[in-house]
């Protein structure tokens, strides 16, 4: 059963940096967990090892440089676009800081068990939002338009940020395995109170 669409301003704001301020804890939550990054955690991470910068200012970095590709792929940017390119990496940068590291297996699987929770709603909220795709989510839509399909498209572009990070030294573990297999049935859940289309 779907929630009624909340269509006004605010509540799509609240939606949108919401979202992002949830997707931001949950990276911290699986950065911290140390099990395995997401693949393009395993890119961030691994640029952050090699840069000295942190996560969450080679999030903003990648995002920014990732839009440079929607030129010639003919995609225009939203507030919710530029918002995630600014703010995500803000919000990752700040959970890390602000949660403690788990020392016992058991609090490891639970930060990243939540933290793929979280994410897949904190992906149903800001994309239910309708105020423009992440930077990463747009170079999957314009190649969907340019006839590759969105799996394809999905699966080369994360398995080439998830060898490259890896090679730099992102975390790259079970946590992976679990959030690759998990991410997408648990978006679709939530998605039935926030639709995405």
């Amino acid at each position: 059963m779907s929630v009624p669409s909340l269509g006004s301003l605010p509540s799509r704001l609240l939606r949108l940096y919401g979202g992002l301020a949830l997707y931001g804890l949950g990276i911290g939550l699986q950065v911290e967990s140390a099990v395995g990054n997401s693949p393009w955690d395993v890119f961030h991470q691994g640029v952050a090892f090699r840069t000295g910068l942190t996560i969450g200012m080679v999030i903003i970095a990648v995002g920014a440089l990732v839009m440079l590709l929607w030129i010639p792929l003919k995609q225009k940017p939203g507030l919710g676009t530029i918002s995630n390119v600014i703010f995500l990496g803000l919000f990752a940068d700040a959970a890390i800081w602000l949660l403690p590291t788990p020392d016992h297996w058991a609090l490891k699987w639970t930060y990243l068990l939540t933290a793929v929770v979280a994410i897949a709603l904190a992906t149903a909220l800001y994309i239910s939002a309708k105020m423009g795709p992440g930077p990463r989510d747009g170079i999957m839509t314009g190649l969907m338009r340019l006839g590759l399909s969105v799996r394809l498209g999905r699966f080369l572009i994360e398995i080439t940020a998830l060898a490259v990070g890896w090679l730099l030294g992102g975390t790259l573990g079970l946590g992976t395995l679990v959030f690759a297999l998990a991410i997408g049935p648990l978006t679709q859940v939530f998605s039935r109170w926030f639709p995405l289309t």
